[in-house]
């Protein structure tokens, strides 16, 4: 860890840009080719390899990367797509954007990913589900291997949002080449950023052919139209930062692996506190540290009394929400999702955490748990 001075506010991220980063970012600069370019070409392929997916088409964010490769899958009207209960609105948002309806399915209570079960009896109810959008939330991978599985068996196609999964692994195999594809993103929270950005990578040339194409507004090439397309490229800025990014995510997760470590290690025996697991066989890597607290309102404000900020990832399921109660979905239905958006607490955990900072996150940690105990 860094032996840098301890700040007064511990934040719940904090994003990590080197002098490299900068001289990249000052070369595009310098060059005046800011837009779609060979910087961007660069990210892709090095993306690709890292990924060990044979295609990559950058985008302006995660969003919409997610929202063009539904396009690209042929998700339209009266189609429906499975999607977690519990997750950032946009994984669904994606789907309804499409004209299409989400299925909302309820998650596991341990990984706080999508539940196999639920989405196979979901299947079986939903005739009209053309596929599968599975999160890898907080950076553990789903289960995407059966899910993967129970995509092929059913006829459906299985996507991977790893908007938060970077690097992340199951079995050995990076998150990302699970599904027919995946999205990652590239927002300054997440562990490695272009400012915003996001990627989509795919086994099939011309399913990332058509998503390339939907991308840079259906042009082939200049000016030759093949498609209605949108205007969702990555400029040169953001690739020249990303490549930087990449270079050092493996650092940086391991960072994040040791900050989570050493939290688990105090909270483990702490009442009323339950930290993140990761499975036999999973690779976490950390873009939240996310506790269950019984008392979760409480902490949070004992904490940021001490500086320390946390976050509620997510406060309520998607399908609770005022835009999607509109859409005729009721609250009910969900009981792992409902209890988690009562529960869960992410920590900093991010690899500019100074020995400093986390002792003062497990200290805080520590005197509520004591306080807990004294008055139940």
């Amino acid at each position: 860890m860094s032996a840098e001075v301890e700040v007064d506010w511990v934040p719940i991220a904090r994003p990590v840009v080197t002098e490299e980063d900068r001289r990249r970012v000052l070369e595009v600069l310098s060059s005046g080719k800011l837009s779609s370019g060979e910087w961007v070409e660069r990210f892709e392929a090095a993306f690709a390899a890292y990924v060990q997916v044979p295609h990559a088409v950058a985008t302006s964010s995660g969003t919409a990367g997610l929202e063009v490769l539904l396009e690209a899958l042929g998700v339209g009207p009266g189609d429906e797509v499975v999607v977690p209960a519990f997750t950032f609105a946009a994984t669904a948002n994606a789907v309804v954007h499409r004209g299409a309806r989400p299925v909302f399915v309820d998650i596991d209570p341990v990984t706080f990913n999508l539940d196999p079960s639920s989405v196979e009896d979901a299947l079986r109810r939903h005739p009209r589900v053309r596929g599968i959008v599975a999160v890898h939330l907080y950076g553990l991978p789903a289960a995407a291997d059966v899910l993967a599985e129970l995509a092929d068996r059913h006829g459906v196609w299985l996507v991977e949002d790893a908007a938060q999964a970077h690097g992340a692994a199951l079995r050995g195999r990076r998150v990302g080449g699970f599904g027919v594809a995946a999205v990652f993103s590239f927002y300054p929270t997440k562990n490695m950023t272009t400012g915003e950005g996001g990627m989509v990578v795919a086994r099939d040339p011309q399913l990332a052919r058509r998503v390339r194409l939907l991308v840079h507004q259906g042009q082939s090439e200049p000016y030759r139209y093949e498609v209605v397309g949108h205007n969702y490229r990555m400029t040169n800025l953001a690739a020249a930062l990303g490549l930087g990014q990449l270079e050092r995510l493996d650092e940086r997760n391991a960072a994040r692996r040791r900050n989570a470590q050493t939290l688990t290690e105090v909270l483990r025996d702490l009442p009323g506190v339950l930290p993140p697991t990761e499975p036999e066989g999973y690779f976490h890597v950390y873009h939240q540290y996310t506790v269950r607290a019984q008392r979760r309102d409480e902490l949070s404000r004992h904490l940021r009394a001490r500086g320390v900020e946390t976050r509620v990832y997510y406060p309520e399921p998607v399908p609770h929400t005022e835009p999607y109660r509109r859409l005729g979905y009721t609250p009910g239905g969900w009981p792992q999702a409902e209890r988690a958006s009562r529960e869960v607490l992410s920590l900093p955990v991010h690899p500019a955490l100074t020995e400093g900072d986390l002792r003062r996150v497990v200290d805080a940690v520590r005197e509520f748990a004591r306080q807990v105990v004294a008055s139940p």
